[in-house]
């Protein structure tokens, strides 16, 4: 506010950063006059039916210092970003949280993070990320994470990821190198936006910066190409459906469908919806698993000792990915009820006690006198998910009532209205 009690305008690296993440949360138009963590934190409490529990954003951290600048930080500029992740940690955050594939994050180098990474140590936090996978690939974005794990001496965690020939072998590694731990929501396919398919250069900026590369015939040409490459399925490529954008074109349709009917190459169409519906387009993206290759996926996954479950999920969009609405409820069935891959008590761990020890949530995840009353009273056989890819908004079944602290929010299938979340900060 100025001194004549009118509302300030965001710093426009603010509204810049919130136009970027259009994607995962839809048209929100929230103020942004949040000056302070404590001014943003003190949003929810009265405004939501679930806890919020504070994590340390990387990506506002780094455009608060440096903007879009695509390059490592400088001391002074790491000293700056460590000054503001303290400030997350005194307000109770749990931990440093990274999308490295993300801008402006992708261009943080591993120096970085671990500098960073040392703050929330001191205050018990971990570090968790979405690994960088455009430019190491895998299994080396995965030891990227382990090097952080070693040199910052702190607990890391590696967002939506399964076990499978490639990441087996990096967590029996990892058992002799630091403290890791790694989230799945157990579905062959991932969600979001288009522009991540790009080479991190051309994502620089973040969609503005995009959309000026693709005014550039030469690059646009390059970013065409490179997007005809990685989409086309038979040489590799995820199946990518359309699933959220702003003009509603083409949603539920494949970009290989969009391109037949639009008689132009994929690389060509992906362009021109990169520009048409600026700033965003919503994907998701089918790794092409057989059904064989799926059961042994979920099998593998969520009997790994160090594996716990969350949804990583985008509500908005017409077609969205199911994981939203049956993420949990799918564990249930299909990994405890129908598979017996692992026991009621270990699914309900992993998705409850497990995450709350890890993330040091020290009055949550356990029914025990003092703790908070978060309680979902469901019925064991027949709690199921419902959500498919055809239908991602369908409710599941089974549940009778969630409680939270202490109020019910959802009886018989459906929101009560009220809205008892709190944030849930770390005990110090």
């Amino acid at each position: 506010m100025d001194s004549a009690g009118r509302r300030s305008p965001p710093p426009p690296h603010a509204r810049q950063l919130w136009q970027s993440t259009l994607f995962s949360h839809g048209e929100a138009d929230l103020s942004l006059d949040w000056p302070t963590v404590e001014s943003y934190l003190t949003m929810f409490p009265g405004r939501t039916p679930v806890n919020v529990v504070p994590q340390v954003p990387h990506c506002a951290v780094r455009m608060a210092v440096m903007g879009w600048d695509a390059r490592p930080a400088t001391d002074a500029e790491i000293g700056r970003m460590k000054t503001i992740v303290r400030e997350w940690m005194e307000a109770g955050a749990v931990c440093l949280n990274l999308g490295l594939d993300y801008q402006p994050s992708a261009f943080a180098d591993t120096r970085e993070l671990i500098e960073l990474s040392s703050i929330v140590r001191e205050y018990g936090g971990i570090y968790a990320a979405h690994v960088r996978y455009t430019d190491l690939g895998r299994a080396a974005a995965w030891r990227e994470t382990m090097v952080i794990g070693r040199g910052a001496a702190i607990p890391v965690h590696i967002s939506h990821e399964h076990v499978d020939d490639v990441t087996e072998p990096l967590l029996e590694e990892a058992e002799r190198i630091c403290d890791l731990t790694f989230e799945s929501y157990l579905y062959p396919a991932g969600c979001t936006h288009l522009a991540l398919m790009l080479p991190t250069w051309a994502q620089a900026g973040g969609p503005d910066g995009v959309r000026a590369r693709l005014q550039d015939p030469e690059m646009r040409n390059r970013i065409r190409q490179h997007l005809q490459d990685r989409l086309t399925v038979d040489s590799g490529g995820a199946r990518a459906v359309v699933v959220g954008n702003r003009t509603g074109l083409f949603i539920g349709w494949s970009l290989d469908e969009s391109a037949e009917a639009e008689g132009l190459p994929m690389g060509e169409v992906a362009v021109t919806m990169l520009e048409d519906e600026h700033p965003y387009v919503l994907m998701v993206y089918h790794r092409g698993m057989t059904a064989e290759e799926q059961h042994e996926a979920v099998w593998r996954t969520v009997r790994h000792p160090r594996m716990m479950v969350a949804s990583d999920g985008i509500y908005h969009g017409r077609s969205s990915h199911p994981r939203g609405y049956g993420c949990f409820t799918r564990v249930l069935r299909l990994g405890v009820r129908e598979m017996g891959a692992i026991s009621l008590e270990e699914a309900i761990y992993k998705m409850s006690g497990f995450p709350a020890e890890r993330f040091r949530i020290n009055d949550r995840g356990l029914l025990r006198p003092g703790y908070g009353a978060d309680v979902l009273i469901f019925d064991p056989e027949t709690v199921a998910d419902r959500a498919t890819w055809e239908e991602p908004r369908l409710e599941p079944v089974g549940i009778d009532r969630v409680i939270v602290n202490g109020e019910t929010v959802v009886e018989g299938g459906d929101p009560t209205g009220a809205l008892p979340g709190r944030v849930l900060r770390a005990h110090r």
